[in-house]
């Protein structure tokens, strides 16, 4: 009998305990760390997992069946596949967050422009997988809109996120790279910032719960505090513009 009162003392705490496992773009990862406290504090009982990758890498992991509740993806297009294959609940997509693309070099580094990147002092210049890395496909769309993406192709370096670019940059083991202004500020000093790059898609912050959530309720509050107040001054001190 003992035993049994206190299993049922201890079931309105466990009632409460929700974990919500959120996969994002790896850009995201400071800001939404710093997120992570607020949300929390707002909802007693509930603690955030994340799980930063590229967006493409995220979206097959969702796809293989990875228990995520919280999807957010640093472009539309990955959103759209997600949306798509009925991997994400339908009306509960919400954009949150934009963000700028940048040239960036190591500390004096001569790129001054992407027409630089064709000269010859120019070896290797680090980008994302356009196949599953966002920031990629934003830089190859820069990079055709200049007429630049076929002659440079013996030079890039490809990377599996938007963060190992920017360690490729700031090691010096290539003279440029692409990312996001957000990332580059974060490693100020390391790098430099040579231009913002036009030419592409605007970069566009998206998130939705997963289909197979199994907090869904919790899912949607998250997704809904990510636009509010509280959440989008934190996005701002790191970086992000409003959607």
């Amino acid at each position: 009998m003992k035993r049994l009162l206190l299993l049922l003392t201890a079931l309105p705490w466990l009632a409460s305990a929700q974990q919500l496992t959120v996969s994002a773009a790896a850009s995201l990862t400071d800001a939404f760390k710093a997120i992570a406290p607020r949300f929390e504090a707002a909802r007693p009982g509930a603690t955030v997992r994340f799980n930063f990758a590229a967006s493409g890498v995220l979206l097959q992991q969702i796809a293989q069946g990875a228990p995520v509740d919280v999807f957010a993806s640093a472009d539309q297009e990955t959103m759209d596949r997600a949306a798509a294959q009925k991997l994400v609940a339908a009306g509960t997509r919400r954009d949150f967050a934009a963000n700028s693309l940048v040239l960036v070099t190591p500390p004096g580094g001569a790129v001054a422009s992407m027409r630089d990147l064709a000269g010859a002092g120019v070896k290797r210049i680090a980008i994302g997988k356009p196949a599953s890395v966002p920031v990629g496909r934003y830089t190859q769309q820069a990079l055709e809109n200049a007429r630049l993406w076929a002659g440079l192709q013996p030079k890039l370096v490809f990377a599996d996120n938007v963060r190992q670019v920017l360690d490729y940059v700031s090691r010096g083991e290539v003279e440029a790279g692409f990312v996001y202004r957000t990332d580059a500020e974060l490693a100020r000093g390391k790098v430099g910032i040579a231009m913002t790059v036009a030419g592409h898609a605007p970069v566009s912050y998206p998130a939705a719960v997963v289909a197979d959530s199994r907090q869904a309720a919790l899912a949607r509050d998250f997704v809904a505090f990510l636009g509010a107040a509280e959440a989008q001054g934190i996005l701002a001190k790191h970086g992000f513009d409003r959607p």
